[in-house]
């Protein structure tokens, strides 16, 4: 595969922030922009995050809250048709998000006859009238210098259960699942405790996110009741060291995905991202923990 720069991961992102500011008055569908980037579904929204500085349906509701308030400012339609163009139900809702990003209301803002004045943003993308992106700057938070490496692994044998719901919900399944293969004698000293992360959480509703609990096992393991078995194939991966809370995961995603994958000139493949767990959080402070994060590549 011809290996990508940093400039062909502006261009495309580019493109799909011009796309937004001309369409907002239609629902915008993860795929689409996703096909628009040239960008893998399974993880568009992880690299829109790391390189815009928000995510994908934030950033949306936030170029047409600023939009509103240009027609706030420079038309005489009401409140109301100004919010459901903002894509708010109500007009309680639209005043309750307008307040938290101006800190006023509406009608306010309106009576002020003034330019609106917002919150800087990681990227410098506002709305623009024009329906154009005149500045867009790739965020830069230090994850360009990640400490990142290249390494061809597997294919490994997991013996696995699958949780459905909220990813921080899943240390009771873990229980469970470990319970059972200690019990069995099917955990050493040279098991891997991998998580398979199916959805990006931030973009799939927390009650249908897909995680598979999973340790690797010997060729010969047999399922057993509700425990499966699955190969994770080998491939070319960037591993990553999280060091810190699981809740803080998604931020080194972003950075990852988003600021060094970029500058790397290497492509992410359409597969599960997996976590390896070093260190147990039942015996560990949360600042301790720490996760390798295996972020699939297509090969060169």
């Amino acid at each position: 595969m011809k290996p990508v720069t940093f400039d062909d991961y502006r261009e495309r992102m580019l493109r799909v922030l011009v796309f937004i500011q001309q369409n907002l008055d239609r629902e915008l569908a993860l795929e689409e922009l996703a096909d628009l980037a040239h960008f893998s579904p399974y993880h568009f929204h992880r690299i829109f995050r790391g390189m815009v500085g928000e995510s994908l349906g934030a950033h949306v509701r936030r170029i047409r809250l600023e939009r509103a308030a240009q027609r706030l400012r420079s038309s005489d339609d009401g409140v109301t048709r100004i919010a459901l163009e903002a894509g708010y139900q109500s007009h309680a809702a639209f005043t309750r998000a307008f307040r938290a990003m101006t800190g006023t209301s509406p009608s306010a803002f309106r009576a002020r006859h003034r330019l609106p004045r917002f919150d800087t943003t990681p990227s410098g993308v506002r709305y623009e009238p024009s329906g154009g992106v005149p500045a867009f700057t790739p965020r830069d938070s230090g994850g360009a210098s990640m400490q990142v490496s290249i390494q061809h692994l597997g294919p490994w044998q997991v013996a696995f259960t699958r949780h459905i719901g909220p990813y921080d919900k899943c240390a009771p399944v873990w229980e469970e699942f470990l319970a059972r293969m200690g019990a069995a004698g099917h955990l050493g000293a040279g098991t891997l405790f991998i998580g398979m992360c199916h959805d990006d959480p931030d973009i799939t509703p927390a009650e249908r996110t897909r995680y598979d609990c999973c340790v690797t096992v010997d060729d010969d393991f047999a399922p057993q009741g509700p425990i499966g078995v699955q190969t994770i194939p080998e491939g070319v991966f960037a591993v990553t060291t999280h060091h810190g809370p699981y809740d803080a995961l998604g931020d080194t995603y972003a950075k990852l995905c988003g600021e060094w994958i970029p500058r790397s000139g290497r492509v992410i493949r359409s597969a599960p991202c997996l976590e390896v767990y070093l260190n147990s959080p039942e015996s560990t402070e949360p600042e301790e923990l720490l996760t390798d994060i295996y972020m699939p590549l297509e090969p060169r």
